[in-house]
């Protein structure tokens, strides 16, 4: 089979009627495979919990693969890169949401997989306070190497897209819509610009519009994909309040820029900050100190004592954090061959013998 085809079926899969993301790994894990999907019987298909008669005929019938087609000629045409959940560029931090797209469409250059990911979120009224709090921020984090991720609306977001092209940070913006679509079309110089320093990133194909129901999807793509999120101006209620709880239930460090009690776009943040869900910061410092997000300087080459009785993985472990300490557990993850809790494990027992060191940030020091 070759690569166009694999990808075909992968296409197929999204297509699929009732199909989300749970029940098309599901379907996989069932099947050994996204091709074999396809090749299963209506009567095979139909002992999956999930897979009504509906989605059954869908698959025998090879309905979505012909949606599919048209959809695989527009990425082909427009060099849009695919990212099914099983390949390695996906975004590691993501996939390990239960319900993280099973695939995504991406256009640009930055690493997603970065050591450092911030999300930024707000209101899309700011206030000029909102404005300049939020480019300070940015600004602050210049030369800490860090991924800024942020969803190309109006307002909070597209200051945290635009001061990170200008001070040189890659940026991602996570869509509502198909990649044939900028929404909105004001920002279409942008996101021109972050495709070459950055990208745009979509679970939705082509043809699809910014509908109000996407943007929730959306919203779950930028809190999965960071280390931190920080919001910056929110009222009590909106998309930035969803993107910040999401974020608390995915196990993301959250962060609030506080402001003047009473202010419309203040409430959110202060309410946020005053119920435990996200941590009170008044600028990058505070960020980069609580994260660990420091300068890495040339760190002194000092012979460490080796233990007889380390194993192998202890062993494979320290090599990856002798070369970047600190280091952080998803860049481990993503050099190892170890599950999180298989890591989890190998950490803490390290950490046991004084070896290593937990930073805030779900960061890792080498002693």
């Amino acid at each position: 089979m070759t690569e166009q085809d694999d990808l075909l079926y992968k296409i197929a899969l999204t297509h699929l009627p009732k199909v989300g993301a749970v029940l098309a790994r599901n379907l996989v894990s069932f099947a050994g495979g996204v091709e074999a999907v396809f090749s299963q019987k209506k009567s095979q298909l139909l002992k999956i919990p999930g897979i009504g008669t509906t989605t059954a005929n869908d698959i025998v019938n090879h309905r979505s693969l012909k949606k599919a087609e048209s959809e695989l000629a527009f990425i082909t045409k427009h060099s849009i890169k695919p990212l099914f959940y099983l390949d390695q560029e996906y975004p590691i931090r993501l996939k390990r949401i239960k319900d993280a797209p099973t695939l995504l469409y991406y256009r640009g250059n930055a690493d997603m997989n970065a050591e450092r990911v911030l999300a930024v979120v707000g209101t899309r009224k700011p206030t000029s306070y909102g404005i300049n709090q939020c480019e300070k921020l940015v600004d602050y984090l210049r030369n800490k190497k860090v991924l800024v991720v942020s969803g190309l609306a109006y307002g909070i977001d597209i200051v945290s897209h635009r001061k990170a092209l200008e001070v040189g940070l890659p940026t991602i913006g996570v869509m509502g819509s198909g990649l044939d679509r900028i929404y909105p079309a004001v920002h279409r110089k942008t996101a021109r610009e972050m495709i070459d320093h950055g990208g745009l990133l979509t679970e939705f194909g082509s043809g699809t519009k910014p509908d109000r129901e996407n943007f929730p999807m959306r919203n779950r793509i930028i809190a999965g994909m960071c280390d931190a999120l920080i919001v910056i101006e929110s009222d009590i209620k909106g998309g930035s309040m969803i993107t910040a709880e999401l974020a608390n239930t995915y196990h993301k460090d959250v962060f609030a820029i506080p402001g003047k009690i009473g202010d419309q776009y203040s409430r959110g943040c202060n309410h946020l900050i005053k119920t435990n869900r996200a941590c009170l910061i008044d600028g990058g410092e505070d960020l980069a100190e609580i994260m660990q997000w420091k300068e890495l300087r040339p760190i002194d080459q000092v012979q460490t004592k080796l233990f007889v009785d380390l194993s192998d993985e202890e062993h494979k472990v320290l090599g990856i954090m002798q070369q970047n300490c600190p280091v952080s557990i998803d860049k481990m993850l993503k050099e190892s061959s170890y599950t999180s809790s298989e890591l989890a494990s190998i950490l803490l027992n390290l950490e046991f013998q004084g070896i290593i060191k937990a930073l805030p940030g779900k960061l890792y020091l080498r002693i």
